[in-house]
């Protein structure tokens, strides 16, 4: 009996019908983003080529139709990401990283179907007591890190958003490949293996999810470029779906499967935030931003509810599934109460985030106009309905998540699940409606009586504005000094979290080393030469010279001495031309 290709169940289900609502938006967004650039057929084609590989991978029943799907996702991969880039440089990246963790992939593959016997994903999940089976953990790991963003496979992601459009940087790291990726994650380890909490692979997610909360939300810190830093972000915020799925408790995977579904909606939405503000200023560049938020209120508005979710404000969906994860954490520490730092990291990150958005809020929208900002306009409404759609899925996963998005998506999937308490969004909600209301009135008494500006002088010299300006992209860079987080700040900057620039580097060890051996080698081989024909020349001369003295040989003998040592010299001059020639 031939068994089915395809499997579906709620959370494939579910994941797909959001895949394919972002995709469908980012496409509506493309019409007027897009419009007048080249290669028109290609984005889309290779859009709507993302969307069916993730259905493929995400439904697939066997091992050989995830490979399938899951290595074709490449193809759209790499396309898009270098669609406007004529180098392809960060292409090029993206698919030899991600390529490479296939192959491990593959190997992984290799060695479960050897064990289990069997094709089907899942058809005996594997204890992780055996070599082998730790050796297939950690291949198919390195796959959905690569392809979810962790760390230490997660620089393609901030080096696309330098050459790649906002489109692309929301459909594929923001959301599909990202869906895909923690899929998986959670397929690995309670489909095919079997994670126990506090095992050694527990700890080693643990360890990696915070590590890259903290490394990714510090390189976010600093940055200076609008997209560059949302994709920090779009690393760092994966670091809570490892730390959610890494307790092994169900609490747990259930939050960092629910942040899945937020990160990508949030995510997504300030991508296409992020590509109306640079198609409408025309610059991603913080320091040269400013003041847009009556320009552009849309924008402001969708931007703004997405960026309180990513931080985990309340009663936003961001918040709901931090809440679970940091719950998930001190049942953790129940079980094992050394490993602390996960939980410490969670929350860290949590407070950088909100920092790191108030100041890209400020500079963008809050701050005074820079120059050449007084022409910006809002969006046409293809560009600023779908963000907008994005931040009410915020407000309803927030408020509604465990009606809705938790109820039908997620708990299904999760066996044996207990809920040891519940977040009631309302009185929040009431206290953030109170609050909003209370700095509205404030905000309109100090605008009753009109202000008037003059400019400003010092010493009866007129100063220009634009020098005295303290601008918010400045904020934050002071963390490069501070003791080990600014350690780790530097240590991101210069690339040394990116395990790309570790294999350039042992690649380029490598070649060295080998350059080196065959120089050693070709002298070693010259000397050899230049040595043995030396020695041929002394013994011929000694062969001589005791003929003549020994033997008192006359001209003609001495003559055939010579003539033979000279045969045995062109003999090896030969032989030692035909090597080289060889070689």
């Amino acid at each position: 009996m031939m068994k089915p290709l395809f499997y579906f169940s709620a959370f494939s289900l579910g994941i797909f019908a959001l895949a394919s609502l972002i995709t469908l938006l980012v496409v509506l967004y493309s019409v007027k983003y897009r419009a007048g650039k080249k290669h028109a057929f290609a984005y889309y084609f290779y859009t709507l080529l993302s969307l069916l590989c993730v259905g493929g991978a995400l439904f697939a029943a066997d091992y050989i139709t995830l490979l399938l799907f899951w290595g074709m996702m490449g193809i759209p991969l790499y396309r898009l990401i270098g669609i406007d880039d004529t180098e392809g440089d960060a292409a090029q990246k993206s698919l030899l990283m991600v390529g490479g963790a296939d192959v491990l992939m593959l190997l992984g593959v290799g060695i479960v179907t050897a064990l289990t016997r069997s094709f089907q994903i899942g058809a005996v999940p594997l204890m992780l007591n055996h070599p082998y089976a730790i050796i297939a953990f950690l291949a198919f790991l390195a796959a959905a890190f690569a392809k979810a963003g962790v760390m230490p496979l997660h620089s393609w992601i901030p080096d696309s958003a330098k050459t790649a459009p906002a489109t692309v940087m929301a459909l594929l790291p923001a959301s599909l490949d990202k869906l895909l990726g923690i899929y998986f994650l959670t397929r690995i380890c309670f489909n095919i293996f079997m994670i126990v909490p506090n095992s050694p692979m527990s700890l080693l997610l643990l360890a990696i999810g915070s590590i890259t909360i903290i490394a990714a939300v510090l390189g976010a810190l600093v940055q200076h470029d609008l997209k560059k830093l949302l994709s920090f972000h779009a690393v760092s915020q994966v670091g809570y779906m490892v730390l959610g799925i890494g307790t092994g408790l169900p609490i747990g995977v259930a939050g960092g499967v629910f942040h899945m579904f937020n990160h990508a909606i949030y995510k997504s939405c300030l991508f296409l935030c992020g590509g109306s503000i640079e198609q409408k200023a025309g610059t991603t560049q913080l320091d040269k931003l400013g003041g847009l938020a009556k320009a552009m209120p849309l924008t402001f508005i969708a931007f703004l509810i997405a960026a309180f979710s990513i931080s985990g404000v309340p009663p936003f969906n961001g918040f709901v599934s931090k809440w679970m994860v940091y719950q998930a954490l001190l049942q953790f520490i129940k079980i094992n109460p050394y490993w602390v730092l996960p939980l410490l990291a969670a929350m860290f990150g949590s407070a950088f985030t909100l920092a790191s958005f108030i100041k890209l809020t400020h500079t963008v929208f809050l701050g005074q106009p820079s120059e050449g900002m007084e022409k910006v306009k809002e969006a046409p409404w293809q560009m600023w309905l779908p963000p907008l759609v994005l931040a009410g899925l915020c407000v309803i996963f927030g408020i509604f998540a465990f009606q809705v998005p938790l109820k039908y998506l997620v708990f299904p999937s999760i066996s044996n699940y207990r809920l040891p308490g519940i977040w009631q969004p309302n009185l929040a909600l009431g206290f953030l409606s109170v609050g909003l209301i209370f700095g509205l009135i404030l905000y309109g008494l100090g605008h009753v009586r009109r202000i008037t500006v003059r400019p400003p002088f010092f010493g009866g010299e007129k100063i220009d504005e634009e020098a005295i300006k303290v601008h918010g992209a400045a904020f934050y860079d002071a963390i490069r000094s501070w003791g080990m987080l600014g350690w780790i700040s530097r240590a991101a900057e210069r690339g040394w979290f990116d395990i790309y620039n570790w294999l350039r580097g042992i690649s380029f060890l490598c070649s060295l080393i080998l350059s080196w051996l065959e120089i050693v080698l070709n002298a070693f081989y010259g000397l050899l030469r230049l040595n043995l024909t030396f020695l041929l020349l002394l013994i011929i001369a000694l062969e001589v010279a005791v003929e003549i003295f020994l033997f008192k040989l006359g001209e003609r003998e001495i003559l055939t001495s010579l003539a033979g040592g000279a045969a045995v010299l062109t003999l090896w001059w030969l032989v030692a031309k035909l090597r080289e020639s060889q070689v």
